[in-house]
């Protein structure tokens, strides 16, 4: 009897630990169900704030730039119309990629882009003439940094001028516009679009660094592996 009443204390025992076991099981799934979905949309809220950040700047200078060529070169201002419609065609395909998890961008496509965004905002730039062949999330990670860092010239700098070096296992972008004040602290986490590029940075171990270009001040973005 004392063997039987000992051996249904440990059955009793042991379904209660199994039936705690599942609910911990059950709320830890539940747990990394919720912490999927806030990872997945915080991503893809960080993409179309980099995709439409971009693009709407872009689209923004050109727009300004035909209202001035209107009436002292209708036909300069034509082909900036045109192109007006074919960037908002772009960023239009690049909101629907961006939300079917399709986007793709790579160091070559941004720095021909940034090529049109800066010659359209009237800023000179120069570009790497190649870079070579790179591993797929490296490329998209430096394609990340110079849209950032251009649609930031194009925007806020002031600059008249924007330099984009790269190489093999870094990107850099400097300007000599206005640039951070000095002894200001670096602006790593101001922003939506600079703190979405450096959690990019850190899914690769890469660093992130930005600042004054120099003691005449300019701004400087680099993304080092």
């Amino acid at each position: 009897m004392a063997f039987a009443i000992l051996l249904a204390a440990f059955a009793i025992h042991g379904v209660k630990r199994l039936n705690t076991r599942n609910n911990e099981l059950i709320a830890a799934q539940a747990e990394i169900h919720r912490l999927a979905v806030a990872g997945e949309r915080a991503r893809t809220a960080r993409d179309l704030h980099d995709i439409l950040g971009h693009s709407l700047t872009v689209i923004a200078v050109k727009a300004e730039l035909a209202g001035r060529l209107l009436e002292v070169d209708p036909r300069r201002a034509a082909v900036e119309i045109a192109d007006l419609e074919r960037l908002s065609r772009e960023a239009l395909a690049d909101v629907r990629t961006t939300v079917g998890a399709y986007r793709e961008v790579n160091l070559d496509t941004e720095l021909a882009s940034a090529r049109t965004a800066l010659c359209a905002a009237g800023i000179a730039a120069e570009l790497p003439p190649t870079v070579g062949e790179l591993p797929p999330e490296r490329s998209e990670l430096f394609g990340w940094a110079v849209r950032e860092a251009v649609t930031n010239v194009v925007r806020h700098s002031g600059a008249s001028r924007c330099v984009i070096g790269a190489d093999r296992n870094w990107v850099e972008v400097t300007d000599d516009g206005a640039g951070p004040s000095a002894g200001a602290a670096p602006p790593t986490d101001v922003g939506h679009g600079l703190r979405g590029l450096r959690e990019r940075a850190d899914q690769l171990g890469a660093r992130l660094t930005v600042g004054r270009a120099g003691p005449g001040g300019g701004f400087r973005l680099r993304v080092s592996l």
